[in-house]
């Protein structure tokens, strides 16, 4: 009896062992030794954020690859799950599983990046950002956005500060400077509000303008409720002709970031010097984000000429300087 249980557990064990090796052979052609696929050149988009099952099943659903699971077992065993890059991606014909996750690791058949451009990035900014990406030399781009411009309701800018549209882009490796400066200024006129031109009458600026008063907006406000506050206090001043005294349009021409600004700062000789100068600067001094932009149409109603950050993200704002000095004595100790 326990001779037949012997011979039985070795059948069994060999029959497992056969499956298994069937299954290792398998999933070893399948990852290095099928090359059915993709049948020819194939393009794909891998979105920001997308998981590992993700990609294989989008890879399988435009015929790069044939099987998921063995796709995944492939990446499991390299370790090689969470480091696949985001972006575009083509791949050429006949290549094998193995090939394909090299290249979206190392992002050899990479086309196209994502790159996001925060709120409030200045075109300086924007150029390093794309710089350090490698889509091209941050010097070249910062050059390019100095000495573009567009037509904004019929008035040509002086270059592309504030009108490179903050969003999330995928973006060519090797695109131009043109090309980049293009869908970002395309993407600023898709956003600016319908109402811009009307509403920029109405308050007596035109849209170039309202876009440097959004600018102004985006660098001083921190919450979304202070940013028409914020908007009216400007307008309020360029009315009754009281230089606007905003401490980020002082930063914007220093040629260094400065977290604090010292007396001698408040002097630099710059027609972006709102202590010094009364009106608008004479460009925009960072690229706003819609909100800002809304702000700067539609300011609050209020007869504020005063504000000061006091913490937690909020400013308190005045109507006379007694009232502004009181603030800024409870607000900066």
């Amino acid at each position: 009896m326990s001779g037949r249980i012997l011979k039985w557990t070795a059948a069994v064990f060999g029959a497992a062992l056969s499956v298994a090796l069937v299954a290792v052979l398998a999933i070893a052609y399948l990852s290095y030794g099928d090359r059915r696929l993709p049948s020819v050149r194939t393009g794909v988009i891998i979105a920001r954020g997308s998981t590992f099952a993700q990609i294989a099943a989008k890879l399988v659903r435009r015929g790069v690859i044939s099987n998921v699971l063995t796709f995944r077992i492939l990446a499991r065993l390299r370790h090689e799950e969470d480091v696949v890059r985001a972006g575009e991606y083509r791949f050429a014909p006949h290549q094998s599983q193995s090939s394909v996750l090299r290249a979206l690791v190392s992002g050899g058949a990479q086309v196209a990046k994502w790159v996001t451009i925060p709120e409030g990035f200045t075109d300086a900014q924007i150029a390093a950002r794309l710089g350090r990406e490698g889509i091209g030399s941050a010097r070249t781009y910062a050059a390019a956005f100095a000495r573009s411009s567009i037509v904004v309701d019929g008035v040509r800018t002086t270059s592309l500060e504030g009108f490179l549209f903050p969003s999330t882009y995928l973006i060519p490796i090797g695109a131009s400077p043109r090309e980049v400066a293009g869908r970002m200024t395309r993407q600023f006129l898709r956003e600016l509000p319908r109402d811009a031109a009307a509403r920029a009458r109405a308050l007596h600026v035109s849209v170039a303008q309202a876009v440097t008063v959004a600018s102004l907006i985006e660098r001083e406000a921190k919450s979304e409720v202070d940013r028409p506050k914020i908007a009216s206090v400007i307008y309020n001043r360029l009315r009754i002709g009281m230089p606007l005294q905003i401490d980020a349009s002082i930063e914007y021409a220093l040629p260094h970031h400065a977290s604090v600004l010292s007396y001698r700062d408040l002097q630099i000789d710059s027609p972006y010097n709102t202590y010094l100068h009364a009106g608008l600067p004479p460009t925009p001094i960072a690229n706003p984000g819609l909100p800002s932009l809304e702000a700067a149409l539609h300011p609050a109603k209020t007869a504020d000429l005063y504000y000061v950050y006091c913490g937690h993200g909020r400013h308190v704002f005045a109507t006379t300087l007694a009232q502004h000095q009181a603030n800024v004595a409870r607000c900066l100790p």
